[in-house]
């Protein structure tokens, strides 16, 4: 029996879906199919108590010719170099399916980060940098915050590299703190955006938000914010998880009191209902129980590969909204098509934050501050027209949001690589 395909090799399986509706040269495809750049560190880290450990860290530069090369830093034990190929991947597709001017980029250390002391998680953060240093730039490849980073270590991580090159360069990394020039707004950015695209298909779709059930898997940063902005605007928000579990109320929860509960950390399942009359106690779940749960929108907000062919046939949600990278297996994917389920595809729903992440870098390159709300209002536009070129293109092919998505990155990815010539015009000036 053949072995399963890696991460990466079924992250390309897209491109074959989509190709035959992009009318783009093949050698489009091929080019897409090899990361530009790879590279593989060794990052010692010495611990509190003195003992050194050595740990690998990567960075993968997939495709650049629309722009630097864009993508987050994650510190995760199951982080390899398959992993970050792919996301480099996805990302590259992310930006060209919203339009921004940056390819594809990611990195990440195998670690497990919560393990690790506030000193220990700088100095990590800080000998990345150091070892990544000649081989990102503002203008080559940008850093932001990924898995088990946030804000903080982005800013050592500016800091260290300014300390490198020796001048002040915000605009290598993004994500970063709003007093170290962050961007308004980048915090919330993917969880905002997430929603943004939801409320375009309900528009289309002519949903009550006050009838519609949403569950979350994965309550960090985008699970959070997303469970926010759906809260406000009247979707009930009946269920929420992180890696400890979860809780379930089909009334709904006030999830303002769920985000309390994390910031403190504390469990989500020993928080009950906060802010529900009583006699409606919340149940417990576990990831795996929430995935299967009778709701109208499953978002998963966690890692990839929740949704597999393992556990598909459980999935009740009517629509399937990524907000993490790749959480359904292209096996899953297909079989959620096959049963009329919508699926909306991380590289249209999570590109809220690399959309920011751009809007940081410009604020940036232009040493201008944009307001919150000038943020969320271009945001908002990005997002939506995203969506709707991606759903105008679902609609006139007949083909899954998915199959649109990267079809719409494949035509302007291969606008990009054709301006630089192809076999069909050197053939036509030999």
């Amino acid at each position: 029996m053949a072995p399963a395909p890696g991460l990466f090799e079924a992250a390309l399986s897209r491109l074959e879906a989509a190709r035959a509706y992009a009318e783009i040269d093949d050698e489009t495809v091929e080019t897409l199919r090899h990361p530009q750049a790879v590279v593989e560190v060794a990052v010692p880290l010495r611990r509190d108590d003195g003992s050194l450990e050595v740990l690998t860290g990567y960075r993968v530069r997939h495709n650049d010719v629309r722009g630097p090369a864009k993508g987050g830093v994650r510190f995760h034990p199951r982080v390899d170099l398959d992993e970050v190929k792919a996301l480099a991947f996805w990302m590259t597709c992310k930006c060209a399916v919203v339009g921004i001017p940056f390819g594809g980029g990611k990195g990440g250390v195998a670690v497990d980060a919560k393990q690790l002391s506030t000193l220990e998680l700088e100095r990590l953060s800080r000998g990345y940098m150091q070892r990544m240093a000649d081989f990102v730039g503002p203008d080559t490849d940008v850093m932001a915050p990924d898995v088990a980073t946030n804000e903080r270590v982005m800013g050592w991580m500016a800091d260290e590299y300014a300390r490198i090159v020796r001048r002040r360069t915000p605009d290598v990394i993004t994500g970063k703190p709003v007093a170290l020039g962050g961007s308004l707004g980048r915090d919330s950015a993917t969880g905002r955006g997430a929603a943004v695209c939801l409320a375009e298909l309900a528009r289309r779709r002519g949903w009550d938000p006050s009838a519609t059930t949403v569950a979350v898997q994965g309550f960090g940063h985008a699970g959070q914010h997303l469970a926010l902005a759906l809260a406000d605007q009247g979707y009930r928000v009946v269920a929420v998880s992180d890696s400890r579990g979860g809780v379930y109320r089909p009334e709904g929860f006030d999830v303002a009191g769920l985000v309390a509960a994390k910031r403190d950390d504390r469990p989500l399942a020993a928080v009950g209902s906060p802010g529900s009359p009583a006699g409606a106690p919340a149940e417990s779940v576990t990831n795996a129980e929430l995935l299967a749960l009778d709701v109208d929108v499953l978002a998963p907000a966690a890692l990839e590969d929740q949704v597999t062919a393992a556990n598909v046939a459980g999935v009740r949600a009517s629509t399937v909204l990524e907000v993490a990278n790749g959480p359904v297996s292209p096996e899953a994917d297909a079989a959620l098509v096959d049963a009329g389920c919508t699926v909306v595809p991380d590289v249209l729903a999570n590109a809220g934050g690399v959309t920011v992440s751009y809007f940081e870098w410009a604020q940036n390159r232009g040493g201008v501050r944009w307001s919150a709300e000038e943020v969320a209002r271009r945001l908002e536009a990005t997002l939506t027209g995203a969506c709707d070129e991606v759903l105008a293109v679902a609609a006139a092919e007949v083909v899954d949001l998915r199959t649109a998505a990267y079809a719409v990155a494949l035509r302007r990815l291969g606008e990009a690589i054709g301006a630089l010539g192809t076999r069909a015009y050197f053939r036509g000036h030999a």
